[in-house]
């Protein structure tokens, strides 16, 4: 089979993994096609954790026509017993003669031996197709696996003169409502969302994953967390709310008020005390570390600003998320909306002219 026949097929395991964007932390986005004579005779991907793999759905369709097929994996198979029973045994058993996979799975667990495995049994193995583009999509997976922490995404919105607050006499948005509705698309993909205290007094956010209009509600809803050093909130925050679906957390020191964090918790919030720096604020890399031991894979960082910017001075921001509006705050009452925006590429840089 020609290289480009079998990247198309590895392209299309790629797009079957997708599917699963939304469901299947903490374990990674995986999808199979199984080929036979150029024909594609089964396909599957991972839909959710503790379900069957995609090799297994795969198979599954395939039945017994799996016989003397190649299997596009893009991430290689597992060896070991978890949730489910090992790919490997079922490919094997099949009568798979051959799989391709882009890329070799990091977890100790598995990291190689699943491949050598099904080369002892007699399978052709080919790795490496279009390895790039499969570590891209479980960018978060292979972090966390090889960290132990979540992978950070800080987002924020900002004006083109760089407030990200509006008056307080004016709406407190400043992105559009298509932009409202990816950051709704991020926040079902990630397994929490954090912000500041400060953030989460004058906005009040629910912090919620919402769907688009017509949609279901979402399944999965991200855990709420608040930073919150010395316990300042009031206890009548959305955030607070029992009635909101999923859970919220506030992580704190040891100087939040006792009578305080049994407030919280009569509430069904979970408070987290942790480690404080010099300046008395939580340490971040603490909270990273509780996060990562409750397999929280991936961490959305909301605000406000002197929140981010500590996150950038820890070094731990993986990516950011940037929304750039076309408006002017300054110190206006009501952001001044613009209109003919012009971009360009100058370089590195990216030139905006407008006119007001």
């Amino acid at each position: 089979m020609t290289d480009s026949r079998s990247q198309a097929y590895m392209a299309q395991a790629l797009e079957l993994a997708q599917k699963g964007r939304d469901t299947v932390s903490p374990n990674p986005m995986v999808g199979c096609l199984l080929v036979k004579k150029d024909q594609v005779i089964g396909q599957g991907w991972h839909r959710r954790a503790g379900e069957p793999h995609a090799e297994m759905m795969a198979l599954r369709e395939a039945g017994t026509a799996a016989i003397g097929a190649t299997a596009y994996v893009t991430l290689e198979p597992c060896c070991h017993f978890g949730r489910t029973p090992p790919c490997i045994d079922a490919l094997i058993q099949a009568g798979v003669t051959a799989v391709y996979l882009a890329c070799l799975d990091p977890n100790p667990l598995v990291a190689g031996k699943g491949m050598q495995a099904l080369q002892a049994a007699g399978l052709e193995v080919k790795a490496g197709l279009l390895e790039v583009e499969a570590k891209q999509l479980n960018e978060v997976f292979f972090h966390y696996i090889q960290k132990r922490r979540p992978f950070v995404l800080a987002k924020w919105a900002m004006s083109l003169d760089g407030r990200t607050t509006t008056h307080p006499d004016d709406s407190r948005q400043i992105s559009c409502p298509e932009s409202h509705q990816h950051t709704h698309h991020i926040r079902r993909q990630v397994d929490a969302i954090l912000v500041g205290a400060q953030t989460a007094i004058h906005d009040n956010p629910q912090l919620t994953a919402r769907a688009p209009p017509g949609e279901p509600v979402p399944v999965k809803q991200p855990l709420r967390i608040v930073l919150s050093s010395k316990g300042n909130l009031p206890l009548q925050l959305k955030l607070f709310d029992g009635s909101l679906p999923g859970k919220t957390l506030v992580a704190t020191t040891a100087a939040a008020d006792s009578v305080w964090c049994r407030a919280l918790e009569d509430r069904q919030v979970e408070v987290l005390r942790l480690p404080h720096n010099e300046k008395g604020q939580v340490v971040l890399p603490a909270l990273l570390d509780q996060l990562g031991q409750r397999a929280i894979t991936s961490l959305l960082v909301e605000g406000g600003g002197c929140v981010h910017a500590s996150f950038f001075e820890e070094g731990l921001v993986n990516k950011i998320q940037v929304y750039l509006a076309p408006v002017v705050i300054g110190s206006l009452k009501q952001k001044q909306f613009l209109s003919r925006v012009e971009v360009s590429q100058l370089g590195q840089d990216y030139a905006f002219s407008v006119n007001l």
